[in-house]
């Protein structure tokens, strides 16, 4: 999961090394924490928050095989 952020993340943004995804556990839930340069942090959020959402949405899909429940967090 970390690396699927990561990937998408680095496609998006202009500083891709300084992409950081921090993974931490919960009972049945991945909390999967994206931090990005403050430069990139609208390239990666978007218009109205539907970049984050389509990246949420991916990371669901991709968790669904795994029965895990995944939280992507943006953190600034």
């Amino acid at each position: 999961m970390v690396e699927l952020v990561e990937a998408i993340a680095k496609s998006l943004v202009d500083y891709p090394d300084q992409v950081v995804v921090t993974e931490s556990e919960n009972n049945q839930t991945v909390v999967l924490e994206l931090r990005v340069a403050s430069e990139d942090m609208g390239k990666v959020i978007g218009k109205q928050g539907r970049i984050a959402k389509a990246i949420r949405i991916v990371v669901k899909a991709a968790a669904t095989k795994m029965n895990k429940k995944v939280v992507v967090e943006i953190a600034q």
